[in-house]
């Protein structure tokens, strides 16, 4: 049987354990350190994080916030888990931990790292490259040619023009636009996107 352990009972957690529904899961579980939450989306919570690494069945890291989901991915190996929905190129390199959910569109020659969150109607466009526990939100887009560095945000609606690098830890607000590269790190607004 197909064991999937969720670490993680939440908002994200509940599209986490559709997608791996969708993807042959037979049993799903969550772990989850809040002892108040018995479950989420109609799964049970059997444990806490720290219970995770020694049970058996594949594992998912499905926390938001990147720092939190980077530690706990260092834990464990993870699986990658994508929407059956989604449009993902031939030869689009995906790390470890990475989701890519309904509706998302990755094109031709794109690197995905680890613990990514590739949210949905998302789009990546040709040669883009996406560092480790970046999470592109839901609805925005990427153009062509644009790398964004480890533990950044793209908020939802966000437009990065083609050939533009953000560095690392970075937040682009909602609905900014990205013209010209970002390599300092901070919260980003507005259109055209500048440092709040």
């Amino acid at each position: 049987m197909k064991k999937l352990i969720i670490v993680g009972a939440s908002g994200h957690g509940k599209v986490v354990a559709d997608i791996a529904k969708l993807n042959g899961y037979e049993e799903i579980v969550f772990v989850d350190d809040n002892e108040d939450v018995k479950s989420c989306s109609g799964y049970p919570v059997v444990g806490k994080t720290s219970d995770a690494t020694n049970m058996t069945g594949d594992k998912f890291v499905a926390i938001g916030n990147a720092e939190v989901r980077k530690r706990l991915s260092n834990l464990f190996d993870s699986v990658t888990l994508i929407h059956p929905d989604a449009v993902v190129a031939e030869g689009t390199i995906i790390g470890d931990g990475t989701v890519v959910m309904a509706g998302a569109v990755i094109n031709p020659e794109v690197q995905i790292g680890r613990g990514c969150i590739i949210n949905t109607c998302a789009s990546v466009d040709h040669d883009c490259e996406i560092g480790d526990f970046v999470h592109v939100s839901v609805g925005a887009h990427l153009c062509g040619t644009v790398s964004i560095g480890d533990s950044t945000w793209i908020g939802a609606g966000v437009t990065v023009v083609n050939n533009v690098d953000i560095c690392a830890d970075t937040m682009i607000g909602a609905g900014a636009v990205v013209v010209k590269n970002i390599d300092k790190a901070g919260t980003y607004i507005g259109v055209p996107s500048k440092l709040k």
